[in-house]
C-alpha cells in the first residue's frame, strides 16, 4: 500500500478529530459534558471492546507472546523518555523549564484512542496483541514517566487500577486458562454493541478537548518542531528498528509499526497538571504532532510495512 493507501485507512481518525473540533468552535458541545463521557468511555465502553477483542484470539493464547507483547510495550516506552530527554538537552531545555515535560509529551505516543483503530484498519488480529502491548505503555507511563516528570522516586501504582488495565488482566487469564469459549451468546453481544462506539465517541471528543487548548499559551518553535521532530522523526526509527531485528511475534510487529507512526498521547498533559511539570510545553507538543502526523502518518505506515515486511 502507498503513502496515499495509507492516508485513506486512517483519515476517519482525522476526520473525526476535526468534526470534534468544530463542533466545540461553534458552541454544538460542552465542555461540562466532557468528563461524563470520557468517563463513560474509559470505564464502561472502552473495557467492553478490549474483552470482545481478546476472548477467543489466538494471537495472546500462551505466556511468551503476553510477555513479549508487553515487555516491548513497557522497554519502548521507556527508551523513548531516555532519549526525549537526552534531546531535550540538547534543544537547550533544562530541569525547571520543561525538560521533564518535553522527555515524557515527546518519548510516548498516543497508544489508545487515535492508534487503535488505526490497527484495527490495517491490521484487525492484532487488536488482542495491541491492548497487551498498551499494558506495559501503562506502566511505564505511571512508572518511569512518572518519576521523571515529578522528580520522585515513589511509583504511583494506583493509577494502573483503570477499567482498561484491569479488562486486558481479566481477558488474559480468562484466555490462558481456556475458559473465554463460554463466553458467548446475549451477554457477549451486548457487549460487544457498547465496545463498538468507543472510538467513535472518544475521537470526538478529543478533537473537542484539543480545540480548547490551542491557542491558550504562545506557540514557541523549540517545543513545537522539537516535539514533532523527536515524536514523529527520532523515535520511529528506533521503533521500526525494533520491530525489524527483535524475534518478537508478526502481530506485535504490526503494532509497533502503527505505533511508531503515532503522534503524542495526552496523558502526559495530565501528568505535568498533576505533578508539577510545564502543561504548557505538553499541549503544544501534543496539538503540534497531531497537526503533523496528518502528513507524516502514512508515509511512516506505508514504509513501516515495506520495510519491517507486515
Amino acid at each position: 500500500m502507498s503513502a496515499w493507501d495509507m492516508l485513506g485507512q486512517v483519515l476517519p481518525v482525522y476526520l473525526l478529530l476535526a468534526a470534534g473540533a468544530l463542533c466545540r468552535r461553534l458552541g454544538l458541545t460542552k465542555r461540562e459534558s466532557d468528563d461524563g463521557i470520557l468517563h463513560m468511555v474509559l470505564h464502561v465502553m472502552y473495557p467492553c471492546f478490549i474483552l470482545d477483542k481478546i476472548l477467543g484470539s489466538e494471537g495472546v493464547d500462551d505466556f511468551g507472546k503476553v510477555a513479549w507483547g508487553f515487555g516491548t510495550g513497557f522497554l519502548l516506552t521507556a527508551c523513548g523518555f531516555g532519549l526525549a530527554w537526552l534531546l531535550a538537552g540538547l534543544l537547550g531545555y533544562q530541569k525547571g523549564n520543561g525538560k521533564r515535560t518535553f522527555a515524557v509529551v515527546s518519548g510516548v505516543q498516543n497508544f489508545g484512542y487515535t492508534a487503535i483503530p488505526v490497527v484495527q484498519q490495517l491490521f484487525g488480529g492484532a487488536l488482542a496483541m495491541m491492548f497487551v502491548h498498551n499494558l506495559g505503555v501503562e506502566m511505564a507511563i505511571w512508572s518511569v514517566g512518572v518519576m521523571l516528570i515529578s522528580g520522585e522516586r515513589r511509583i504511583q501504582w494506583r493509577r494502573l487500577l483503570n477499567g482498561p488495565a484491569v479488562s486486558v488482566v481479566l481477558g488474559l487469564a480468562l484466555v490462558l486458562s481456556g475458559l473465554d469459549r463460554h463466553f458467548t451468546g446475549p451477554a457477549r453481544q451486548a457487549m460487544g454493541w457498547l465496545g463498538v462506539g468507543t472510538f467513535p465517541l472518544a475521537i470526538f471528543v478529543t478533537g473537542a478537548v484539543m480545540m480548547d487548548l490551542i491557542g491558550r499559551e504562545k506557540p514557541t518553535l523549540r517545543a513545537s518542531v522539537g516535539g514533532t521532530v523527536v515524536r514523529l522523526g527520532l523515535l520511529p526509527v528506533v521503533m521500526l528498528v525494533a520491530a525489524k531485528f527483535l524475534p518478537m511475534p508478526l502481530l506485535l510487529k504490526q503494532v509497533v509499526v502503527v505505533q511508531a507512526a503515532m503522534p503524542a498521547a495526552m496523558t502526559p498533559i495530565l501528568l505535568a497538571k498533576l505533578y508539577g511539570g510545564r502543561p504548557a510545553v505538553a499541549v503544544e507538543i501534543v496539538v503540534a504532532t497531531t497537526v503533523a502526523s496528518l502528513v507524516t502518518l502514512p508515509v511512516v505506515l506505508a514504509f513501516g510495512r515495506w520495510w519491517v515486511g507486515v
